[in-house]
């Protein structure tokens, strides 16, 4: 489960890293009010489940309470990359002298935690990772040793980071382990001009498979701000919104994050994250099928199984029962491969269904589903 930037914030406090003062609320009356308790100049930050507030407009500076109101009513009720903001947080503005960034996610290929560290934080913290990958620092963490003082200082030492950095870096693991956290990331962490150390934005991505010892956030689960993720929810699927066009479909979280990357580097944007892991029945797929589709963005799907212990003539019989159950609208790119790969291509071979196409390597159906996501 994904948290608000101020849910965010709050756990960082709660185990001492700094923030800024700030409150949220979903009244451009109340934003008034609380920018005249932060003492007048705040900035407005819209509050999605996304990236890329700031380039859409859901991150506007206030000079002054009356222009806090007007913000806020500007803000709330925006649509960003399909998310509606039903609240905004209201901070007080920092004087930034420079930023940085870092993260703990879970490495799950590794069966280890990664930290991700930069000295060049920011808004375009994704360029530099691909341009200049050398300035990101990824070091692996043993679970049982943690981020002591020494690993966090390694951590610092390797991303080019501040001194000042390293007690954020020991509290942040502590956030990630206490939390029962997957993900946890600050962007920016800044030094201010007189030398403060403050967690600006945050990130926190909880385990759901926790949610028994972490009661507070139960009531928070059932919650969500965009509709087809609360109709996968209530279908039981790990599905996430994304803002593409290429549906996308997966056994694995994996194998799905993979599939996420051959898409976009194919020239296409995912539409979605859903993992249908070791299960692809008739219902499971009839079931994200029509949860992707109901994506007006949506301009192709990409099924890609890998057959294990759940084979592929078994995943291919649960498409074949899907494709009776639900009208299928665009086309869907099958990649089976593994465990029994050629009978279960022979199955979709002989529905032999107009929209469905097969490919048998994953680089393939990439390019496949991204052609015609562009030119639907």
């Amino acid at each position: 489960m994904d948290l608000y930037e101020h849910q965010a914030r709050g756990l960082f406090q709660e185990h001492g890293i700094p923030v800024p003062r700030a409150e949220v609320t979903d009244s451009p009356q109340e934003a008034r009010e609380i920018a005249r308790r932060l003492g007048g100049r705040v900035v407005v930050k819209a509050q999605v489940k996304t990236g890329g507030r700031g380039k859409a407009g859901g991150v506007k500076l206030a000079a002054d309470p009356p222009a806090a109101e007007l913000t806020a009513r500007q803000i709330l009720g925006m649509d960003i990359k399909g998310h509606s903001v039903g609240k905004v947080m209201l901070a007080q503005p920092v004087d930034v002298e420079a930023e940085f960034y870092v993260s703990y996610v879970l490495d799950r290929a590794a069966g280890r935690f990664l930290a991700i560290a930069s000295a060049e934080g920011g808004m375009e913290i994704e360029e530099v990772a691909a341009s200049r990958p050398e300035a990101v620092a990824r070091i692996h963490i043993d679970p049982a040793e943690g981020v002591t003082s020494a690993k966090a200082q390694e951590i610092a030492d390797a991303a080019g980071l501040p001194a000042q950095t390293v007690d954020v870096l020991v509290r942040l693991w502590q956030v990630l382990v206490r939390e029962d956290a997957v993900l946890v990331e600050v962007n920016p962490l800044v030094r201010t001009r007189p030398g403060q150390i403050l967690a600006l934005d945050g990130k926190v991505t909880l385990d759901d498979n926790a949610r028994f010892r972490q009661a507070r956030w139960g009531a928070e689960g059932t919650v969500h701000d965009d509709p087809l993720e609360a109709a996968a929810a209530a279908k039981g699927l790990n599905y996430v919104k994304l803002d593409g066009e290429v549906g996308i479909i997966g056994n694995g979280a994996g194998l799905v994050m993979s599939t996420l990357d051959v898409v976009a580097g194919c020239g296409a944007r995912p539409a979605n994250f859903l993992d249908i892991g070791g299960g692809a029945s008739a219902r499971i797929m009839a079931d994200g099928l029509t949860v992707i589709l109901s994506d007006p963005a949506v301009k192709s799907v990409f099924v890609n199984v890998f057959g294990g212990i759940t084979a592929c003539d078994a995943v291919a019989d649960g498409i074949v029962q899907a494709l009776d159950a639900v009208e299928l609208t665009k086309p869907l790119v099958v990649r089976l491969d593994g465990n029994n790969a050629v009978r279960g291509r022979a199955i979709l071979d002989g529905r032999a269904h107009p929209l469905v196409q097969q490919a048998t390597t994953m680089d393939g159906a990439a390019r496949r589903a991204a052609q015609l996501a562009n030119t639907s």
